[in-house]
């Protein structure tokens, strides 16, 4: 026999847990609240985004390698080639030798190589032997000066290192004129995002939690009964007040006519 009480029970407490349209109720009834902590997040997001974290510089360099066997013509087995030892100059460019020669050149103290290495990103262009170097730094002069130093530092070791023909420049690095991290904008909307989250749970938490009934809707959920007259709770108060004051008069008059009796 199939148990379709507990059925309809189960089938209840699903439906309690992901009505969606009361939750979006919930929130709505409370969009002051909901608003005022989104704006609170993402106002905190945005001054700590400009006034706590310190502004990072990219400055960007390429270089072409050129192999002795590279003829005149190039093929695509050639480019093939030539894009498996590309992957083999990345590794070249954060070497430890090619670090430390960059640390040294352009005279920094305060970086150890590791700290470097972190700072520094290696990729390459499809289909090409085209070698882009790019580093990060909280200084856009020593940015550009370590992009520009790491190059020549690695064009040299290729040379040496892989029997490379000539390592050519093809564009040197400039000097960024604006923060490439952090983004304020980004931030700022993530700060807002994170802070609706927050708000959402504790406020659809704290009205799921409040098991006391307040509507006739309430009433039919907990028991499934239809309501057929509700009692105004507040109307009654007062009148029950009124009679109490009324009660204390008519006592003290009653008091007072005692008092003049016995005199």
């Amino acid at each position: 026999m199939i148990n379709y009480s507990n059925s309809n029970a189960q089938n209840e407490q699903i439906e309690d847990v992901i009505d969606i349209g009361e939750i979006l109720y919930i929130l709505w009834s409370h969009f002051l609240i909901v608003l005022t902590v989104v704006i609170i997040f993402a106002t905190a997001a945005f001054f700590a985004t400009q006034f706590f974290i310190e502004p990072q510089y990219t400055s960007e360099t390429g270089v072409y390698v050129l192999t002795k066997q590279d003829q005149h013509t190039i093929t695509t087995s050639d480019l093939t080639a030539g894009n498996q030892l590309t992957s083999d100059y990345a590794e070249l460019v954060t070497s430890r030798p090619v670090l430390e020669k960059t640390i040294e050149n352009v005279g920094l103290t305060n970086i150890t190589t590791e700290e470097l290495k972190k700072s520094v990103s290696v990729y390459t262009p499809d289909n090409t032997r085209i070698l882009k170097i790019r580093v990060t730094y909280n200084n856009p002069q020593i940015a550009r000066d370590l992009a520009n130093t790491l190059r020549k530092e690695v064009s040299n070791q290729i040379v040496d290192v892989m029997n490379i023909d000539a390592v050519n420049t093809v564009e040197k690095a400039s000097l960024p004129t604006k923060p490439s991290s952090p983004n304020i904008i980004k931030n700022t909307i993530l700060g807002g995002v994170i802070g609706f989250f927050f708000i959402a749970v504790i406020v659809v938490a704290v009205n799921k939690l409040d098991d006391t009934v307040k509507t006739p809707e309430d009433v039919e959920n907990l028991v499934g009964l239809t309501v057929l007259a509700s009692i105004p709770v507040k109307e009654t108060e007062k009148v029950s007040n009124r009679k109490k004051r009324k009660e204390k008069k008519k006592n003290k008059r009653d008091e007072y006519g005692t008092k003049g009796s016995l005199a």
